[in-house]
């Protein structure tokens, strides 16, 4: 058992102060942080609840959304404007979880969340780079089944696991930060970080920092958009590929397009070569193929997860034939 403290911050201002310290940690549902420390992987000295910080879905004053950290998935994924402006985002939240996670998950939360790597899950028995830098990545010649195709390293090919997320980098979001010299904005794309030779550091967020909010910009394809995941099984599974699509098309032309994929590698894989390729071009299988191999040319198979790269092709071959309104 290891002892710590808990402490409820009461605005965003309190949370700035109760934060930086060794071993301190930002606690929204606990979701994923509580099944860490239960195993031993985080052995955080205090907590810091920050479900009292904003918490409101409203609308922006560019006309696109802005939606509080605190915010429950459950809350997200029902709102009217989000469910008719952004289907994906609903989609991916309602497949991201039980009702019973998500009534207590928040936005902020999904966004930290960290691998659900077998590997990094074993204390007691695995090598992890992720855990303890320098130690070695068991996944790389072990059960593989899991991990990345894309943007992996020597030192780390674990997957990110949040559905939420690729909806996220489809739609442009931005990660709106607070810290002790002021606020900042980043791209959700940019958020989260490759592994390279450090992957124990996950993000660009500072440790006296701390997610306020997650804002969503107009969009002229966020309403013709979808999300699918393929998984071992229907429920409560984390994703083998998942794909975020949004498009709109013009006679017979892609007019315009996003595609992220999740499942495929360490953080939610915004697929800007395949946006590139097949806009302003025809829906044809050819075209598919020739901006599928320009977007997955550097991936990386090992034996457990080659079979990854044609599960992504015929996803996203589906969702754009159903969102293009043709079979392709």
């Amino acid at each position: 058992m290891n002892p710590f403290s808990y402490a409820r911050a009461a605005s965003v201002a309190d949370a700035l102060n109760m934060t930086g310290g060794q071993g301190v940690r930002l606690m929204g549902g606990g979701t994923n942080l509580v099944d860490l420390m239960r195993k031993g992987v985080d052995t955080p000295c205090q907590l810091i609840d920050v479900t009292a910080l904003p918490d409101g879905i409203d609308r922006a004053e560019d006309g696109g959304l802005i939606i509080g950290a605190a915010s429950r998935n459950s809350a997200v994924a029902a709102h009217p404007v989000v469910r008719s402006d952004y289907p994906m985002l609903a989609r991916a939240i309602l497949a991201g979880a039980s009702a019973q996670v998500r009534n207590m998950a928040t936005v902020g939360g999904n966004v930290m969340q960290r691998t659900r790597c077998l590997y990094f899950n074993d204390v007691a028995g695995a090598r992890c780079n992720k855990r303890v830098p320098g130690s070695g990545c068991d996944a790389i010649g072990g059960f593989n089944r899991y991990h990345a195709i894309l943007g992996g390293s020597d030192a780390c090919i674990a997957t990110h696991p949040s559905d939420m997320c690729v909806a996220l980098a489809a739609l442009d979001a931005q990660i709106h930060i607070a810290g002790p010299a002021g606020e900042r904005t980043v791209p959700l794309v940019a958020f989260h970080r490759l592994p390279g030779e450090r992957p124990d550091i996950e993000t660009v967020l500072d440790p006296t920092e701390i997610i306020v909010a997650v804002s969503l910009p107009p969009s002229s394809f966020a309403a013709s958009s979808a999300y699918r995941k393929v998984r071992d099984r229907a429920s409560y599974a984390f994703a083998l590929v998942s794909v975020a699509v949004g498009m709109t098309m013009r006679e017979d032309r892609v007019d315009a397009i996003a595609v992220a994929f999740g499942g495929i590698a360490p953080k939610p894989w915004r697929a800007s070569r395949i946006e590139d390729a097949l806009r302003g071009a025809s829906l044809s299988p050819a075209a598919i193929e020739k901006a599928f191999e320009a977007e997955f040319a550097g991936s990386t198979q090992l034996p457990g997860n080659g079979f990854k790269r044609g599960l992504a092709k015929r996803t996203l071959s589906a969702m754009l034939a159903e969102l293009g309104g043709a079979a392709l």
